[in-house]
């Protein structure tokens, strides 16, 4: 048998130990004796406190325990876990004194879905873009050709913005590049950007396409454009909008709702804007095309011209040839029917002063003056 128990061995100097006492030793040897751990569980009872604060428990077939989950460490998840959701949450393990309570104190919590919360937070607000068809092809816009006004929304600090100027300064710098600052990170940052995004949806900017974006982060630092909130505002931009977000292999569902994807900002200001070396010389090509058209045009017409030419020439010959025929025709019926030929048979012709002819004897009285008209001239006469 074993040694008979000792009912006051560990008794406190006033004989017991009160209820703090033993809450805060077992607190004290259990934070001892259970390092920060990993621990796999099912969510259930899930609270979020006004505080920010989350409190639920974690449970398997057998047993649950007490967690709580403090604002400066939940903010940087997308979400509040799912009820039901099974999770890995590192957490430190201690006594909850006031209630005597064994709980967790958790820091990171995942679900143990491939992704984590994060998958599951963006797939279902993707679920919500899509039933409300913001993420349909048929809705995506045609970026201009040539962009005379560009804006960004990013932070003036990145990287992301020099990477766009550069892009455009060398491409197209015919475009006025417009910044619209937002906070791309951290606390506050979907709403910085959503305010960002309306001020576009006002059109006072009166832009021709947008470039929403920033340069590479990890998935905390990339969730901003994966919230649903920023998506929608997104697809109320007036004018075509680019998403760039991190690099090529991070996909966001600011850029599924996006009228262009590009794989990072360089990518997007060199889809916002024409290569001006190209422009150029599409143009001096259509020149020598226009140039080429216009010789040829006017060469067939010279040509057209000098057709109608020998055409009009030709027939203005013909007219003057039948003319003749015709004058001398009418000549010659004029000519038979001239008195001069009558006169040349031997025939005169008496006229008076006034040129008019004198038919009767009666108007041939003794002494009367009168021309006579003879084939080869006139003669001066008076009657006898």
């Amino acid at each position: 048998m074993g040694a008979p128990l000792d009912l006051f061995a560990a008794a406190s100097a006033e004989g017991a130990w009160t209820v703090s006492e033993v809450t805060r030793r077992a607190r004290t040897v259990i934070e001892a004796g259970l390092p920060p751990l990993w621990v796999r569980g099912e969510v259930t009872g899930f609270k979020a406190w006004r505080s920010g604060h989350w409190y639920f428990s974690l449970r398997d077939k057998t047993a649950q325990i007490r967690c709580a989950m403090f604002r400066d460490d939940n903010r940087r998840l997308p979400g509040p876990p799912p009820e039901g959701t099974e999770v890995f949450a590192f957490a430190r393990p201690s006594v909850y004194e006031a209630k005597g309570e064994f709980s967790l104190t958790v820091k990171e919590l995942l679900s143990t879905e491939q992704g984590g919360l994060w998958k599951l937070a963006f797939e279902k607000a993707k679920a919500a873009l899509q039933k409300d068809g913001l993420l349909d092809p048929a809705r995506k816009r045609r970026l201009p050709p040539f962009p005379l006004r560009i804006a960004v929304v990013t932070s003036p600090d990145g990287a992301a913005l020099r990477d766009i100027e550069a892009v455009i300064t060398r491409r197209w710098p015919l475009a006025e590049l417009i910044l619209v600052a937002a906070k791309v990170q951290g606390e506050g940052a979907e709403a910085s950007v959503c305010a960002a995004l309306q001020v576009l949806g006002k059109g006072t900017l009166d832009v021709d396409v947008a470039i929403v974006g920033r340069g590479g982060g990890s998935a905390e630092d990339l969730w901003t454009f994966n919230s649903e909130r920023v998506a929608r505002a997104v697809a109320a931009v007036p004018c075509p909008v680019i998403s760039a977000v991190g690099h090529e292999t991070d996909v966001t569902l600011c850029d599924l709702v996006a009228d262009l994807r590009a794989p990072t900002p360089s990518a997007a200001a060199e889809a916002a804007t024409p290569d001006r070396v190209d422009v150029l010389a599409h143009v001096e090509h259509l020149a020598e095309r226009l140039a080429r058209g216009l010789s040829q045009r006017a060469q067939r017409t010279v040509d057209r011209l000098d057709r109608t030419g020998d055409r009009l020439t030709g027939a203005m010959q013909f007219r003057v040839e039948q003319s003749r025929a015709l004058l001398t025709a009418h000549g010659a019926r004029l000519d038979a029917l001239s008195p001069l030929k009558i006169l040349a048979r031997g025939y005169a012709v008496a006229r008076d002063e006034h040129g008019r002819v004198l038919k009767q004897v009666k108007q041939l009285p003794a002494g009367r003056e009168f021309t006579l008209r003879v084939t080869d001239g006139e003669v001066d006469a008076r009657v006898r």
